[in-house]
């Protein structure tokens, strides 16, 4: 029988499994650790502390850790609230919570209103064994897991003996007196400072690991976490000694057992790539070790901390004695590196120093593609160096290719073995392809063969692709909600041709739990399969095209999957919906009476094209730019980040070189058009008027209403709510902006040239410039063409926390899922003639780097998501747009609370 596991859940089941080595629990929604985040709560701005949560999930964090413990608020009040504002929230909700408080007042108020399964932090024996029993039995009865803090009666536990004793009696206490799941309880054995100049102090990071080396092994099923941050107290202000520090014990307590902890994104750093005289000097004060030249291990790493002190961003000499080594050497470093200075050369002299141009290939260079593999599959290395990796690999080949074709002309020499054949496909009516470019770099760098169809790709030409170049696995993407059902469609297809390969899903709207209720079912003959990211590519396509690994690792997707199916099958019965009529009759209460609104400067469409680059490039938020090469974090913050700092930093380098190039030379011509026009509420939809004597109807725009059961009056909210009603003199815009259509020319040309990291990085900048000219048009609106906030003087980077007044939701997104309704806005700013702009059968815009929606003005609008709806609103809605309910039930697909056909076979009944 397996081991029991440690479940937990927001809207979404989250399992520890031994392939998940650390859980990152998000921080930064803590009074007591985020001064940002206090002030927040403190004034009462609870949107933007939801946006809090928003960053800390979106950023990477599996469980997200609350607290308000602050004197100058009621600290059980202000949980209730922002547990409440979190539960209606879909993006947040999806992962665990975690309740943290000093105040047992406090931790239950949160387990009343929280949702899923929790963890709570913490409970302890200082109090003694009444209260530890009384505060566990109500855990248990809420259905939380429990951090349990190494704290009796006495105080904390500062030694290995006083650690392993304290937990033991309360792992006794929870198993065999209250009836705890021992998968359920998660110890603190207390991260104390080391280096501190005072000798008691000086074991303190050993007793951590062996103590949480020790509760593994003898008290099952548990789990540990720790504060790692206060191992460094010492050396507060010298960040680069900080996180080697921070490195050095997590490698350490990681492998002793240590499974958690609350911290900061990124917070596991990469052991290996420490300066070797630093890593040393933290391990002898991590582990108490006398250093090899004797003396003081603190003395020892306080010497060697001046060194590096405000070193962290400064760049290092130019080392080049790497030259001096073997070719072999030299070649795996360039890899490693991303180095192609030298490369020609070297490869030139492997190529006369070998027997074959092939052996080049099958001999250094991929035994260089072998140690990429290897670090990156470690987390030593991230994708931006994997894919200048690659680069340097097809500057090797191109220079020994010449040399193949003419051996195999004269002699019919033989051909390199792939590891496999892998077709990769963006779906029909999709353009995204920079998260499947990614992937396909990745899995070239470890020896598969990639054919590539690229975007907008019909079901049919991928069946016959995959025919026709015999390959072992296909791959799908895609970025919108109209692409799941594609997918899904693409696996019937598969099972009805007698397709037996497995299939691959990716992309930013897919998931496992899609992946398992929706595209696993239509295809038995081989398995669907959700890949999460790049960095697990390589393998589930190792396992899967393993003759040794292929069958047990399919049987345990299936079984894995099954239970994703069933749970979620029974945690969607378990939800409280509203019908339609209830929730309207809980809409949001706006007070129109008093309400004016500046009319703007024009109505109707105009053409804006005075765009400048530079002055774009101001306004770009770099968060989602590192996003898309997969590291995770928030700009600035990821530049000085343990883990991922060096790697954003060199990215960063690299991206802004291409932004001077690409500014200095004009790659880009941005092209925008905007309009506005009278517009009232009708119901749930929104009327557009063609004049201000609002007499003559010129369009509607259709909204869908939140049916979620909301807590204490939170209202059930549609976007026509923030419009004002007949009698009220309001107004609607909406724009549609382009980077335009130059990015898959230019980005085409460097494919053509071997670079895949400079074809990846001028889409992803393509998508930055577009998503800044949104921002800095909806800027210009409010000052100047709509005109209802002149003074507004927020600076560009102030903009990414949305601070201003009005909002710009769009078709395709949370609060309006619907993507058809880009047909009006696109038809309204006759869009395609203005910007070349076009819409795909799937409503996707071409080209990819483009962005629509809607302004909206109301000071009380806000973004919000209208997660499922039910049968009753989908066929009104139906009705409303003169839609057959069929297509609607197509396009509302994803957040459908039922299945169409399921419906029509009870109404049959």
């Amino acid at each position: 029988m397996s081991d029991p596991l440690l479940r937990l859940s927001g809207l979404e089941p989250f399992v520890l499994t031994k392939d998940i080595p650390f859980v990152n629990v998000g921080e930064r929604t803590n009074v007591t650790g985020s001064a940002k985040f206090r002030k927040l709560i403190t004034n009462r701005d609870y949107a933007a502390a939801l946006d809090v949560a928003r960053d800390q999930v979106e950023n990477g964090a599996q469980i997200i850790d609350i607290n308000m413990d602050e004197g100058l608020i009621d600290s059980r009040q202000a949980m209730i609230d922002f547990l409440n504002l979190v539960a209606a929230e879909p993006d947040i909700a999806r992962v665990p919570i975690m309740i943290d408080s000093s105040k047992w007042e406090v931790i239950e108020a949160g387990l009343q209103c929280v949702q899923g399964k929790p963890v709570v932090n913490s409970i302890s024996l200082k109090e003694g064994e009444a209260a530890f029993l009384h505060h566990a039995g109500l855990c248990l009865a809420y259905g939380a897991a429990v951090v349990v803090m190494a704290f009796d009666e006495d105080g904390q536990a500062d030694s290995f003996k006083r650690k392993t004793e304290i937990c033991a009696r309360a792992y006794r206490i929870l198993t065999e007196q209250v009836g705890f799941p021992p998968e359920d309880i998660i110890f603190d054995p207390n991260v104390f400072a080391v280096a501190t100049g005072i000798e008691e102090h000086d074991n303190y990071g050993v007793d951590f690991i062996e103590a949480t080396r020790w509760i593994r092994q003898n008290l099952p099923h548990c789990h540990i976490s720790g504060g790692v941050s206060n191992l460094s107290f010492s050396f507060r202000g010298n960040e680069p000694v900080r996180e080697a520090m921070h490195a050095v014990f997590l490698y350490h307590a990681i492998k002793a057992g240590m499974d958690m902890g609350i911290v900061n994104a990124g917070q596991l750093a990469v052991y290996d790539q420490i300066e070797p005289d630093l890593r040393e000097a933290c391990e002898d004060v991590v582990l108490n070790r006398t250093p090899a030249n004797g003396g003081s291990a603190t003395e020892n790493l306080l010497d060697i901390a001046e060194r590096f002190r405000g070193a962290g961003r400064e760049e290092r000499k130019r080392d080049l004695a790497w030259r001096e080594w073997s070719v072999e050497k030299r070649l795996e470093h360039a890899l490693v590196n991303g180095i192609t200075e030298f490369v020609d050369a070297d490869t030139e002299e492997a190529r006369l120093a070998a027997e074959r141009p092939l052996h080049v290939i099958e001999g250094p260079l991929m035994d260089g593609m072998n140690v990429v593999g290897d670090l990156f599959g470690a987390g030593k290395m991230f994708l931006p160096q994997v894919v200048k990796s690659a680069r340097v690999m097809k500057q090797a080949v191109a220079v020994l290719l010449p040399y193949m074709e003419e051996e195999k002309r004269l002699a019919g020499g033989d051909q390199r073995q792939s590891a496999g054949k892998v077709l990769m496909a963006t779906v029909k009516g999709d353009v995204h392809d920079i998260g499947k470019n990614i992937v396909g770099v990745v899995l070239a760098c470890n020896n598969y063969e990639i054919i590539d169809l690229g975007v907008m790709v019909p079901p049919q030409k991928i069946l016959e692709e995959a025919r026709a170049h015999g390959v072992d696995i296909i791959g799908l993407s895609g970025l919108i909600t109209p692409s799941l059902d594609e997918m899904a469609h693409l696996a019937a297809e598969m099972e009805r041709e007698g397709f037996d390969l497995p299939l691959l899903i990716g992309g930013a709207t897919t998931s496992k739990v899609h992946t398992a209720v929706k595209i696993s079912p239509r295809y038995s003959r081989n398995q669907a399969i959700y890949v999460t990211d790049a960095s697990r590519a390589v393998g589930v396509v190792s396992a899967l095209l393993s003759d040794a690994q292929r069958g047990a690792y399919i049987e345990g997707v299936r079984a894995d999957y099954a239970q994703v199916a069933e749970r979620h099958e029974r945690a969607e019965r378990a939800k409280t919906r509203l019908p339609l009529a209830a929730a309207r009759a809980n809409a949001m209460a706006i007070d129109w009476s008093d309400y004016a609104v500046t009319a703007p400067g024009f109505t109707g469409a105009r053409v804006i094209d005075d765009w400048d680059l530079a002055e774009i490039a101001r306004f770009i938020d770099w968060t989602p730019f590192f996003q898309t090469w997969e590291l995770k974090g928030v700009y600035p913050r990821i530049l000085d980040d343990e883990k991922y700092g060096a790697a954003a930093r060199n990215l960063l380098d690299d991206a802004q070189a291409m932004l001077k190039t690409l500014i200095a030379e004009k790659w880009f011509g941005p092209r925008a058009v905007v309009g506005f026009w009278p517009a009232n509420r009708q119901g749930d939809d929104i009327r557009l008027w063609a004049d201000a004597g609002r007499a003559d109807p010129l369009a509607t725009l259709h909204t869908l209403r939140q049916q979620t059961s909301k807590r204490r009056n939170s209202p059930n909210t549609a976007l026509a709510d923030f419009v004002g009603p007949e009698g009220v003199e309001d107004w609607v815009g909406g724009f549609v902006v382009t980077a335009g259509p130059e990015e898959a020319a230019i980005a085409e040309r460097f494919e053509k040239a071997g670079d895949d990291y400079g074809a990846i990085m001028v889409k992803a900048l393509a998508d930055r410039f577009a998503e800044a000219m949104a921002e800095m048009l909806h800027q210009r609106v409010r000052r100047e063409y709509w005109g209802y906030a002149p003074d507004e003087a927020f600076a560009p980077e102030e903009l990414i926390g949305e601070p201003y007044r009005g909002i710009r939701p769009a078709p395709g997104y949370p609060a309006q899922p619907d993507h058809t309704e880009k047909l009006t806005l696109f038809s309204l700013l006759d869009a395609e003639a203005a910007t070349g702009v076009t819409l795909t059968e799937s409503m996707a815009m071409w080209p990819g780097s483009s962005v629509s929606g809607l302004y909206i003005g109301h000071p009380d609008a806000y973004y919000f998501g209208v997660a499922k709806v039910e049968r009753d609103q989908a066929v009104d809605y139906a009705a409303r747009k003169g839609m057959p309910l069929e297509e609607v039930e197509r396009w509302l697909a994803p957040v459908l609370n039922y299945r169409p056909e399921a419906a029509e076979a009870d109404a049959a009944a």
